[in-house]
């Protein structure tokens, strides 16, 4: 299983990026699915996540602005980031609960960088 993430890049302050993961293999079901995200210097944390059921929660920094979203059929999650600030600089992980022959298991995407600077 894979967890491919996209979408990341550069973009001014109060702009916006829309942030994909896509997980492909041998899945028979995921569970959650997450977006985390590390700053230079910091430790990773969650921004978003988001049930099997459509369910979602959200970090406090970014409640308002991120909005978190799957397509089951695709195995694929979105995170629509906007109106940015320059301190939602990181590198964006996707994260997911991933059931593969009767076992759950946590798979993370590459990461991909986002920043936001004039």
């Amino acid at each position: 299983v894979q967890l491919q993430a996209s979408g990341g890049g550069l973009v001014q302050p109060g702009g916006s990026l829309r942030l994909s993961c896509a997980a492909s293999g041998s899945i028979f079901s995921i569970n959650d699915m997450d977006w985390y995200r590390q700053a230079p210097g910091k430790q990773r944390e969650l921004v978003a996540y988001i049930t099997s059921g459509g369910s979602t929660n959200y970090a406090d920094s970014v409640k308002g602005r991120f909005t978190i979203s799957r397509d089951n059929a695709k195995n694929t999650v979105y995170l629509q980031m906007d109106s940015l600030k320059p301190e939602d600089t990181a590198v964006y992980y996707c994260h997911a609960d991933v059931l593969v022959a009767g076992v759950w298991f946590d798979y993370w995407g590459q990461g991909t960088l986002v920043t936001v600077s004039s």
